[in-house]
């Protein structure tokens, strides 16, 4: 079952001489439960098509739709409650508040969301995380791989339709990083969750189901791994 359908999406900033088109004609579609990895360089527009599918960036020309809805039909609100419940947003820089511990980082899309927190699943997702034992502590008591849990965390506490991770391990050291995969990849078949990694690594690449590979702005190979 298809979840996610990228149509001739374009992205063109800044204007005249200074004009620069991030992504270029883009198309294709993932299925429900699948891991797909996007990369390319520096530069080649994967991280503006992840805000793009987040409903982070507006695309200049072109359509984004989840579970058969056009994203960007619709308003400034919707928009925002799409933002929150359908799409779980991981992040290089960890983005945690520095006053809130592991728990209340973990459930503030909930409490923004107007939504009552369910002890069982924060329960569930701090034993997943590896973070029972640090549940009240604050970011700053924390290691780089324990705050990069807690965003994850965050981003699952909704049950979001769609997972997406951009250079999830970039600021982390080879064991974390690849902590930090086994958790993603555990949540993908767990909870059945659609999950999109960008990343310039080519071993984090290789454990998708699905390597789509970019260069400047355009889809230059899509390729099942295994």
């Amino acid at each position: 079952m298809e979840i996610l359908k990228v149509e001739n999406l374009c992205k063109i900033y800044g204007k005249g001489n200074n004009q620069v088109q991030a992504l270029n004609d883009v198309s294709f579609s993932v299925e429900k439960g699948e891991f797909v990895a996007i990369v390319g360089q520096s530069g080649s527009g994967k991280s503006t098509l992840l805000h793009l599918i987040g409903g982070v960036d507006k695309p200049t020309s072109g359509h984004i739709f989840v579970d058969g809805q056009d994203v960007y039909k619709k308003n400034k609100e919707q928009l925002a409650i799409f933002r929150r419940r359908q799409v779980g947003l991981i992040y290089q820089f960890y983005n945690l508040i520095p006053i809130l511990n592991v728990v209340e980082n973990m459930t503030l899309p909930l409490k923004l969301d107007g939504q009552k927190v369910n002890d069982e699943r924060v329960n569930e997702l701090l034993e997943v995380l590896g973070l029972a034992d640090r549940k009240k502590h604050l970011p700053s008591q924390l290691s780089g791989g324990q705050q990069q849990r807690v965003s994850i965390g965050r981003a699952l506490i909704n049950a979001p339709a769609l997972v997406l991770a951009d250079e999830p391990t970039g600021n982390l050291d080879s064991k974390s990083s690849q902590e930090i995969m086994e958790l993603l990849k555990y949540s993908n078949k767990k909870y059945g969750q659609t999950l999109i990694v960008i990343t310039h690594d080519e071993n984090i690449a290789l454990q998708a189901n699905r390597i789509i590979r970019i260069a400047d702005g355009q889809i230059v190979s899509d390729e099942k791994t295994h």
